[in-house]
């Protein structure tokens, strides 16, 4: 008579903790991240134009704001230049500089958009990864299953 125990091994607690840790350093990463550019934005004391579709006269400090004054650079420099994007544009035109002025901000202001993207989804991994580690910890602590020995199933007669 054979006695076979069946549960969660020891390492799976283990493996949910240090999850968990993962977890809770992917949040404060992706906190301390949106943290950073929110105030690196706010220092450069940008308003978003009050011809912008959205957002006009608020200071550029998050995804949303930064969003809005790109797209409204965008829209000054077209005008600037007749609607022409800087690579249309006659190296002797004189809205050359101005479109390529507009170009560069543009950038800077859509790298800023993006980081808040991958910010947000550092954190939601943290999240995840905790909720993860969480439930590996509760299986890990569950009470071992124990099966006795196994009994012959009675044969089904034959008609």
């Amino acid at each position: 008579m054979s006695t076979s125990t069946a549960g969660p091994a020891r390492s799976v607690r283990l493996i949910g903790l240090v999850t968990m840790i993962a977890g809770l350093v992917l949040l404060l990463a992706g906190a301390a991240t949106w943290a950073t550019i929110s105030s690196q934005l706010a220092a450069e004391k940008i308003t978003v134009s009050e011809d912008a579709s959205m957002f006009g006269g608020s200071q550029v400090r998050g995804p949303f704001t930064a969003y809005a004054q790109a797209e409204v650079i965008n829209k000054h420099a077209l005008a600037a230049s007749e609607g022409k994007t800087y690579a249309e544009l006659d190296k002797e035109d004189p809205a050359r500089a101005t479109v390529m002025n507009g170009s560069f901000l543009r950038a800077s202001l859509f790298t800023s958009v993006v980081s808040y993207g991958v910010s947000a989804l550092v954190m939601g991994l943290g999240v995840l990864f905790g909720l993860l580690g969480y439930a590996l910890r509760r299986i890990g602590a569950a009470p071992a299953l124990v099966a006795g020995p196994s009994t012959p199933t009675p044969e089904v007669a034959k008609v």
